[in-house]
């Protein structure tokens, strides 16, 4: 009889690989997106949207919207930078409008989906970032609570580093502006890759150790021709946000994992669902707890969930109405990620543009003679549990190489 140890040790080294490879097709569009963003950042001289952010009209809500799409993906960050906004005297609505356009309608992000989703995908979380931010500007406007907000914004004062005015022409022209974007772009790096790190290895392991019939369950797939469609799909929008909290991945890294529930099944408004709920995984609600207070912190969530979830319905119906809901098939990326294709000549392309952005970061630092924090939520001292769990992910994909290494992976059409 066939020992379980070979299969298991096959299973854990096709895992490592396959998050591996996840990471190799998505490369360069990571280079790519936060190069951009770091000029966009370093260029655009944002102070100035900040003083139409004091009340909640159709105008200020697009300035924040525009706001957050060229600031950073990194949740982390945005909650950051949202909090500054607030102490600054921004509306509340605008607060949260920031939140999602930054998570959401960002350039690496779009990127990202189109590789991994498809085009069907990026028009759907263009339009619906969009529908998103006007329904939590509703729902906020008819439930203001504005007790709590008064005490959120004492509780979220402090020390909110001025920016600086500045041409942007001359900035763009200056070596100093060039080695500004370099140490932006490491700073972004900086911010994220533990949240990409996380995401990439918990889609890869899913992948090979998670069967499709679990998700199917899950989201009621089997219940087709028993249930509603009106249920099922109500049901997934629903359940997508929570799946998303519970796999505690933040930002650009729960990409790969929507396209693992893409491909086994699940209904368009679940997966969009998925996609539109990295603010609600629990470590990134603790933050803001600490900048707001418990009451606000669950009262942003609920808001948060009830948008997601009639964007996720409304997107899902649309786009069924003009067939343009995607097929539920197997994206190339999971099955092809290592191959002499367009990706392998991009990366080492991009690869060279990382080098250099490290180059001007170096410079930056050699001419600045110091650094510059973010707040990414944690308590400031000592290894987060964060940290831990990269840790632990790390010496894991080191194991499953090792298991790749030795036994080859699983064979084709053996899973």
């Amino acid at each position: 009889m066939e020992s379980v140890d070979p299969t298991f040790w096959q299973l854990y080294g096709e895992a490592a690989k396959t998050a591996l490879g996840f990471f190799w097709k998505a490369g360069w569009a990571f280079i790519l997106g936060y190069a951009i963003s770091a000029m966009i950042q370093v260029f655009v001289p944002k102070h100035r949207l900040v003083r139409h952010m004091g009340e909640a009209s159709l105008r200020s809500t697009a300035l924040s919207t525009a706001f957050g799409t060229i600031s950073s993906s990194c949740s982390f960050a945005a909650l950051a930078a949202a909090r500054s906004l607030f102490v600054k005297g921004a509306h509340f609505i605008l607060i949260v409008a920031f939140m999602f356009a930054s998570t959401n309608l960002v350039i690496e992000l779009g990127i990202l989906i189109l590789i991994f989703l498809g085009w069907q995908y990026l028009v759907a979380e263009i339009i619906g970032g969009l529908i998103l931010i006007t329904i939590s500007a509703v729902l906020i406007k008819f439930t203001y609570p504005k007790g709590w907000i008064k005490k959120a914004r004492k509780k979220a004062e402090g020390d909110v580093p001025e920016e600086e005015d500045f041409s942007p022409l001359e900035r763009m022209r200056s070596a100093k502006g060039w080695r500004m974007v370099g140490n932006q772009f490491v700073m972004e790096w900086q911010m994220v890759w533990k949240e990409i790190l996380i995401g990439f290895t918990v889609a890869g392991f899913m992948k090979v150790f998670v069967p499709d019939a679990f998700w199917k369950a899950l989201f009621l797939q089997g219940y087709k021709d028993t249930l509603p469609e009106l249920l099922i799909v109500l049901q997934n929008a629903i359940v997508g946000p929570f799946v998303a909290a519970l796999t505690f991945i933040g930002s650009m890294g729960n990409i790969p994992l929507a396209t693992v529930l893409a491909g086994s099944g699940v209904t368009f408004a679940g997966v969009m669902a998925f996609i539109y709920s990295d603010l609600m995984v629990p470590p990134l609600v603790r933050v803001n707890a600490k900048y707001y207070g418990w009451r606000v912190a669950l009262y942003i969530a609920g808001i948060m969930l009830l948008s997601i979830v009639c964007t996720a319905l409304i997107l899902h119906f649309g786009f069924a109405a003009f067939d343009l809901i995607p097929e539920a098939t197997k994206s190339a990326v999971m099955n092809e990620q290592f191959a002499i294709d367009y990706t392998f000549f991009f990366n080492i392309a991009f690869v060279a543009l990382a080098a250099y952005m490290v180059y001007l970061h170096w410079r930056h630092k050699q001419h600045s003679g110091h650094g510059h924090d973010h707040d990414h939520g944690g308590d400031g001292a000592g290894f987060s549990f964060q940290d831990w769990v990269v840790l632990i992910f790390i010496l894991g994909l080191g194991g499953g190489i090792i298991a790749f290494a030795t036994t080859g992976g699983v064979p084709p059409g053996a899973q």
